[in-house]
């Protein structure tokens, strides 16, 4: 009798002790759960019972407040990222507008023939301009959607080229640059999307044209079943370029961004090709600026791919 009397005292005693504990716990995690909702800190909830299950429902409950605080610090750097790209826009926007707006009084006030043709040329240019800017947001856009797949098909790599380069002839003389090309020879076809492997190269060869100094590089080449062009210009302030960040979208070289582009052309590049399975990639050697893509060569039936290089 007596034993059951000491047995029912120490469960007693054991059952007010682990009581105690627990509603200590909870009053201990309700604190902290108030101190985590009026401070930003990196605190997490602790537990001192002695209960597995008590522990895994803290667990639980801290990697609640983890994933909590990843989705507003994605939710801030969001906000961070999308001011940064209103007062870029704004800034890419507003110059040619400005331009557009300067001109056209002058077009107006001018009695001339002579100059109002000048001046309607200069006006079509940056209205030309400002199609480029809003295309390349569309798209740049269009690649932000996870959802958003290009249309494969295959495509040849070395004809792209060719026309696309061509496409540029009179740009390359309007800038006085005659470029150094470098092609292999034959038709190597990848799975692709022509319209966005055009994109991506004239991106390339844009870049090139906007921030060369004397000299342009154009280079088609083959070589282990990977076919690819690069495009490399001279630039007169190597320093000024951080290769790590080439590719981030708005990302300009000249802190005081007057060249007339949004930044975007080798993210969008780097967007396309990817989406397409290629490679891209940038260099930077003393004032030699690079850019290349690149792609597996497939093998289609009824076409032949060659790789006999020869320089042209």
């Amino acid at each position: 009798m007596v034993f059951w009397a000491v047995a029912a005292t120490l469960a007693a005693v054991s059952f007010a002790v682990l009581w105690g504990l627990y509603r200590r716990q909870v009053k201990k995690i309700n604190q902290q759960m108030d101190f985590l909702q009026r401070h930003q800190t990196n605190l997490r909830l602790t537990s001192d019972l002695p209960f597995p299950e008590a522990n895994q429902l803290i667990d639980g409950i801290n990697q609640i407040i983890d994933r909590s605080r990843e989705i507003q610090q994605q939710a801030q750097q969001n906000e961070t990222n999308l001011k940064d790209t209103i007062t870029n826009l704004s800034h890419d926007i507003r110059t040619p507008l400005t331009s557009l707006d300067g001109y056209f009084q002058l077009l107006l006030q001018s009695d001339s023939e002579q100059e109002r043709q000048r001046y309607i040329s200069i006006i079509q240019t940056r209205i030309d301009s400002l199609k480029d800017m809003l295309e390349e947001l569309f798209t740049y856009t269009k690649l932000q959607n996870t959802s958003y797949q290009l249309p494969m098909e295959p495509v040849d790599f070395s004809k792209c080229v060719y026309d696309t380069v061509f496409s540029f002839y009179r740009d390359f003389q309007e800038k006085g640059i005659s470029p150094r090309t470098e092609f292999c020879n034959g038709h190597f076809y990848i799975a692709g999307n022509e319209e966005a492997l055009h994109r991506a190269i004239q991106n390339l060869i844009k870049n090139a044209l906007e921030h060369s100094h004397t000299q342009i590089s154009l280079e088609l080449f083959y070589r282990e079943n990977q076919v690819g062009f690069r495009c490399s210009n001279d630039v007169k302030h190597p320093e000024e370029i951080d290769i790590h960040q080439v590719f981030r979208r708005f990302y300009k070289a000249d802190p005081a961004r007057t060249h007339s582009s949004t930044g975007l052309g080798l993210s969008i590049a780097q967007g396309l090709t990817e989406q397409m399975g290629g490679t891209i990639s940038a260099s930077l050697e003393q004032n030699l600026f690079a850019v290349q893509i690149q792609f597996a060569v497939e093998r289609i039936s009824g076409k032949r791919n060659e790789n006999e290089a020869v320089d042209r």
